[in-house]
């Protein structure tokens, strides 16, 4: 109902803040106060531009416009170029690559697939924080582009500048770049464009850049009548230039600001908004403490494993274990911090038969590294090999420019080192489970690996990254990989960098609906010396000590020895699934007996032995007995593939006489 005026709507995950302005708007133009057609309402993706259209027009507000930055921009960029600049409006190129490799190459830098990428998102990062090429060394103190020379790389944003200039095109920056220099040019023009819209709303405003804060100062031309909506607890892009401060500080450039803040979850459980909202303990707090709405759900899981393979397992298992208890596979959601951690869950999903779909994150053995490297790792197996697994696959990866020490800060080349070091530790751990293995036998693995992940679903289980998350919500949410290192990453080294790690956690855990899982591995593989803390950003959610974790408070699930009912807290209890002092629940002789033919089975597909069962299946398996199809199928880690591969050998076991 604060229709006038400067406008500040703080609004916390799952509030329904799209419904909240989408109202405010149409109870405007109901009023007669705003005219449709003087309303610019912006927003930062074509998708949530057509939503918010929709609902106004369900409202009785079609007129409105509902545009993205760059759609607003162009619109007027295009009318008005003739005037101001002159001639037709250059081509808009629908992607920098082949401009800026041909600005490397001008510069002496080495136009790989990778450095390019990462040299066209730091040229965006300074056109969208209004450093021109000349200032980019003194500007750009403190960041990073792989192993280039900051030198270097403004020198290749120079040269990117004028091929631009030559060839007569502009990029997506320009189209913001342009149009505000027109306004700020001509007074006539900016007149015309103020008369025309009269009230603006701006959704998402934590993640607004400098070149999109002037664009809207020049929008407004020195008036008020501004809402912008956002939640500062969700500013996940400062990489790109985005800025907490740009909410935060709303209220400092207008003195008569109304401010609402929007606390009402409808999204979650009470424990997910309670864990939610802990993230945040201890630090500062700049935005709204939530409101649970919803009736009580599952308590949340913190669950440690010892190592990535058997977290994936883990959580497949469990992603199984709700569907049958009715939660779809398009209600789930896997979550992880790089692209590179896709991989194992890639596997343990498609080795359960589990539809699953990756959102911002290509598919493991589809990247362009990783079939580069299979390759020629076909190709060394064809040859004669040496006999020593792991230093033809390090002479394979070298040749390839693979260095043991991974890049400096994230990026493109990052990325693929990441990619690159999983198929390292892939060998490590085949190596590990036969000693005699050869070239030819990993690649085999590999490719079974690729094809048990080759169908993704668009009605499955979704993978994505935490970035890729945002603005998404599921039923059940697997946040994965919380552990040091990784959340926050290695390379976020200063307060503000961990701020932003411990913001891009609570994007993930307010994703979820009813079910949150929160996992970590405390090695990277079974065999690994250097263990593994959790994050830092669960020391508020898990309870401070042993004690207060068998205590099991009501909102937080632990877990736990079967036999004695204490709380595992280390990785081996965990692994061994009870305490060690604590008698086994199910029968040694038939575990034995089922270990000694899945070593069989393992060895002659030539794959690692918890790719036909984990030791915890067999466990279950050896404690129930089951005498038939059904009750084998009931038990986690069996899914219907591996029944109909393996479930008449299980049985046989099974019923073969102590």
């Amino acid at each position: 109902m604060a229709l006038k005026g400067p406008v500040a709507v703080i609004a916390g995950a799952g509030t329904g803040k799209t419904r909240a302005i989408t109202h405010r708007i149409a109870y405007g133009v109901d009023t007669g106060l705003y005219k449709p057609q003087e309303v610019l309402a912006v927003t930062f993706t074509t998708r949530a531009a057509g939503e918010m259209r929709g609902r106004l027009s369900q409202l009785g507000a079609p007129g409105v416009q509902a545009r993205t930055f760059h759609s607003a921009a162009l619109r007027q960029l295009r009318y008005f170029w003739p005037q101001y600049y002159g001639g037709d409006l250059p081509e808009i190129i629908s992607s920098k690559f082949a401009l800026v490799a041909g600005a490397a190459r001008r510069v002496g830098v080495r136009p790989d697939n990778a450095i390019v990428r990462d040299l066209a998102s730091e040229i965006e990062w300074a056109k969208v924080s209004n450093v021109v090429p000349d200032e980019y060394t003194r500007r750009a103190a403190g960041r990073s582009v792989g192993d280039l020379d900051l030198g270097d790389v403004g020198a290749a944003f120079r040269a990117y500048e004028d091929i631009k200039r030559e060839q007569r095109k502009i990029d997506f920056e320009d189209i913001l770049l342009f149009t505000a220099g027109m306004l700020d040019g001509d007074e006539r023009i900016a007149a015309q464009v103020r008369s025309q819209y009269r009230w603006f709303v701006v959704d998402e405003f934590q993640d607004v850049n400098p070149l999109q804060s002037t664009l809207l100062d020049l929008w407004l031309g020195g008036r008020s009548d501004v809402c912008v909506v956002g939640d500062p607890y969700q500013t996940i892009y400062t990489f790109a230039g985005a800025s907490p401060a740009a909410l935060r500080t709303f209220a400092n450039r207008f003195d008569d600001a109304t401010r609402v803040e929007l606390v009402r979850n409808y999204r979650s459980s009470p424990q997910i908004v309670a864990a939610a909202n802990a993230v945040f303990s201890g630090s500062q707090r700049t935005g709204v403490t939530l409101q649970p709405q919803n009736p009580a759900g599952d308590p949340v899981d913190y669950t440690g494993y010892a190592d990535e393979a058997s977290m994936a397992e883990a959580v497949a298992d469990e992603i199984v274990a709700l569907n049958r208890r009715g939660v779809p596979y398009r209600e789930s959601a896997v979550l992880f911090r790089i692209n590179a951690q896709s991989e194992a869950f890639e596997e343990a999903l498609g080795s359960r038969g589990v539809p699953f779909m990756l959102r911002g994150v290509e598919g493991f053995f589809q990247r362009a590294e990783v079939r580069q490297a299979v390759t020629l790792l076909r190709g060394a197996a064809a040859a004669a090999e040496s006999g020593d697994l792991m230093g033809d696959v390090r002479a394979v990866l070298s040749g390839m420019g693979h260095p043991d020490e991974a890049p400096k800060g994230t990026g493109a080349a990052r990325d693929r080192w990441e990619s690159l070091h999983a198929l390292t530790t892939m060998a490590a751990d085949f190596v590990e489970a036969d000693p005699n293995a050869t070239v030819a036998s990993l690649v085999a693995d590999l490719e079974r690996r690729a094809e048990a992940a080759h169908a993704p679903t668009a009605d499955g289980v979704t993978l994505a990254t935490f970035h890729s998350a945002k603005g998404l919500e599921w039923d059940a949410v697997f946040c994965t990989g919380l552990h040091e290192g990784m959340l926050p990453i290695v390379h976020a080294q200063t307060p503000e960098a961990i701020e932003e790690e411990r913001r891009l956690f609570y994007v993930g855990v307010t994703r979820a609906r009813r079910h949150l899982y929160l996992t970590w591995a405390t090695a990277r593989t079974a065999t690994a010396r250097t263990k593994r803390s959790p994050t830092r950003f669960l020391d508020p959610l898990l309870p401070a000590n042993h004690a207060a974790r068998a205590s099991r408070s009501s909102d937080r699930k632990v877990r736990t020895c079967p036999v004695c009912g204490q709380v595992l807290a280390t990785a081996a209890d965990r692994k061994r699934g009870r305490c060690a002092d604590c008698p086994v629940t199910y029968d040694e002789g038939l575990y034995e007996r089922l270990r000694t033919w899945r070593t069989e089975i393992a060895s002659d597909r030539k794959v690692p032995a918890y790719v036909v069962f984990n030791d915890n299946t067999l466990k279950l398996i050896a404690e129930v007995k089951p005498s038939d199809a059904p009750a084998l199928l009931r038990i986690s880690g069996v899914g219907r593939r591996k029944l109909e591969e393996f479930g008449e050998s299980v049985l046989a076991i099974v019923g073969e006489p102590g």
